[in-house]
């Protein structure tokens, strides 16, 4: 098999021929057909992700596929299913293995390209925004980064949920983007004064925020009393520091999310949001924005992407 993979910490990775064990207890192969990138791939390349492998490993998050064999002990599968799955690695490759208990199947109606960028982007958005912050119809979301990978979904999701939605992003380009996605007020982020911009607009209740650094600071100098923020990233580099005092005098409330982390620990609560969004799917009221779809030869292409913040929406790499 073909797997584009990190060989040592930090160096650039590698389309490699490997050979790939067999799928072993609990465990199921795919024959891989879509891979998501994440920037979190990126993060793995330098070493800085917080659940980065030991090297040699496999790229590539969330894949989309078909069954091709199954471990001892799976039930629930048979070969030739369409599967999605959140593996955290081993995505970037033409067939992998994964644990059973991470297989979803993908609807009928769903594209493997789509399944490939649902799980992480949409997951994240929905249970930043119903399981941590609450949202509630008519409140005011905010939404950095608004076209990127998670943001876009943010938009989507948020517009669902009956917030009025304010989305930030850099370019004309980005922004309308975003409006089709549902945004109800376009922020250009060299625009000047974010802060008095969502006053302005009566201030926010909500902010999700992937970008960090300054925009951070005035989205949080913006919040209405009892509003709630959510760090999903920080695309900017610099990761902020939260005058405690500040919120103490509105009540606010900062709440992270990794769903990394909630798949180890509270599976049942993804599960339900993944059983949420997939019936959204199926109705037609999400529409995944995929700007790039690339074979695994473009790989690094498809990271300079996302590096580069060229893309909008999810690139997906197909073997």
């Amino acid at each position: 098999m073909r797997a584009y993979q990190v060989t040592a910490p930090g160096a650039e990775p590698e389309l490699r021929d490997v050979t790939l064990a067999p799928p072993g207890r609990g465990e199921i192969e795919i024959d891989i057909r879509a891979c998501g990138l994440n920037f979190a791939d990126l993060l793995m390349v330098k070493g800085n992700y917080q659940d980065t492998p030991e090297p040699p490993f496999t790229l590539g998050l969330e894949s989309a596929g078909t069954v091709r064999a199954l471990g001892e002990g799976v039930e629930g599968f048979a070969p030739g299913d369409r599967v999605m799955i959140y593996g955290g690695q081993g995505g970037l490759a033409t067939r992998g293995v994964f644990e059973a208990a991470r297989a979803i199947p993908i609807p009928e109606v769903m594209s493997f390209e789509h399944a490939a960028a649902f799980q992480i982007a949409y997951g994240t958005s929905h249970l930043a925004l119903d399981y941590r912050a609450r949202l509630q119809p008519g409140e005011t979301l905010l939404v950095t980064g608004a076209a990127g990978g998670v943001g876009l979904t943010a938009v989507e999701i948020g517009k669902l949920m009956g917030a009025r939605v304010i989305a930030h992003a850099r370019g004309a380009d980005k922004l309308e983007v975003a409006r089709r996605a549902g945004a109800d007020h376009l922020i250009e982020a060299d625009s000047g004064d974010l802060r008095r911009q969502l006053l302005d607009l009566g201030g926010v209740d909500v902010v999700y925020d992937a970008v960090g650094g300054e925009v951070f600071k005035a989205a949080f100098r913006a919040c209405r009393p009892e509003g709630r923020i959510l760090p999903i990233g920080f695309a900017s580099g610099e990761v902020p520091q939260i005058p405690a005092n500040h919120l103490l005098v509105k009540n606010l409330t900062v709440m992270g999310l990794y769903i990394g982390g909630l798949l180890k620990a509270r599976p049942e609560v993804l599960r339900a949001s993944m059983e949420r969004l997939l019936d959204w799917y199926e109705a037609g009221r999400l529409r995944p924005h995929v700007s790039h779809v690339l074979p695994l030869d473009r790989a690094a292409e498809g990271l300079e992407l996302l590096r580069s913040r060229t893309a909008t929406g999810k690139v997906v790499i197909c073997p």
